[in-house]
């Protein structure tokens, strides 16, 4: 035979001779008074499959298709600290909207919720925290990437929720960049209603910023929900976060495009607890339609 179909003959006989040679029994050692030495050449018809290397922001890079699924947990974080770093360099989770945040924010804001009464607890965000243990949970945060479960030795306290709340503040305060820096300062004072100041967003923000500023409104709507029992309704929770979110370093108009934010704040979480609201009015009146249809139902 000639051609393609020639060379694929050859390589099979190569390969059976091969296999063969293996198994002999002369291969190994002596057989019946005969010594057979096997000799270990250079590996022939390598394939290059594929170039895989190691990103430490992203993890692997490069996988075959069908790897993929198995290596898609988190990058390990490329940062040694977890605050002022760029949320590019640190570990990723997923909060239930879909965004992509720090995982260090999702756990200072889970054990928020769970530590003591939470988001309950009076002066949430605005009660500034006992600044020694705020620095040694800070401290545990950079060395071991997790919130202790006391920030004593002797396990005397758990952490406080005011210390939580504190270090989520301070994340966002030291973001390289600013939080809401990229938006232009004039288009932010003119928003006058929710949806300019949403629109604004999507069209100036980074979709990592987005996300974290998603987040951010949120968290800070779950706050405002609960100002019965914390006395932090949405425009106070905007005032306390509104210095976080930009890092403009001109003390002459930082006041005032401080007050500029807090406004811009306060109809993002306005209009994330009208979407709450419209939201559970529409389950509502489903379930009424649910009942009226099984009442139907059940007179024919």
């Amino acid at each position: 035979m000639s051609g393609g179909g020639g060379d694929k003959e050859k390589e099979k006989a190569v390969d059976h001779h091969h296999h063969q040679a293996l198994l002999s029994p002369g291969a190994g050692g002596s057989s019946r008074g005969s010594t057979a030495a096997m000799e270990i050449g250079w590996p022939t018809d390598v394939r290059h499959v594929a170039h895989v290397t190691f990103d430490r922001f992203h993890g692997f890079r490069g996988l075959p298709a069908d790897l993929q699924p198995e290596a898609a947990a988190n990058a390990p974080s490329a940062s040694k600290t977890v605050f002022g770093v760029s949320p590019e360099s640190m570990q990723h989770g997923h909060d239930a909207r879909g965004n992509s945040v720090p995982t260090i924010l999702l756990l200072l804001q889970r054990r928020l919720y769970a530590q003591g009464e939470g988001l309950a607890t009076e002066g949430v965000f605005r009660v500034a925290a006992d600044e020694a243990q705020e620095r040694l949970v800070r401290d545990h945060l950079d060395r071991a990437g997790a919130i202790p479960s006391s920030p004593s030795s002797d396990n005397a306290a758990a952490v406080d929720v005011h210390c939580l709340a504190g270090l989520i503040k301070a994340w966002f305060r030291e973001l390289p960049g600013g939080l809401l820096d990229a938006l232009p300062e004039d288009e932010v004072a003119r928003c006058r209603t929710a949806d300019e100041a949403a629109r604004l967003c999507a069209a100036s923000l980074p979709p990592g910023k987005a996300a974290l500023l998603d987040w951010a409104v949120e968290l800070m709507a779950d706050v405002a929900a609960m100002e019965a029992k914390n006395r932090m309704g949405s425009r106070n929770v905007a005032m306390v976060f509104a210095p976080n979110m930009t890092q403009t370093v001109d003390p002459l108009t930082a006041l005032k495009y401080a007050v500029q934010v807090m406004n811009f704040l306060n109809l993002l979480i306005e209009r994330a607890l009208r979407q709450r609201r419209e939201r559970q009015q529409g389950d509502a009146e489903e379930d009424d339609e649910q009942q009226q249809k099984q009442k139907q139902l059940q007179l024919n």
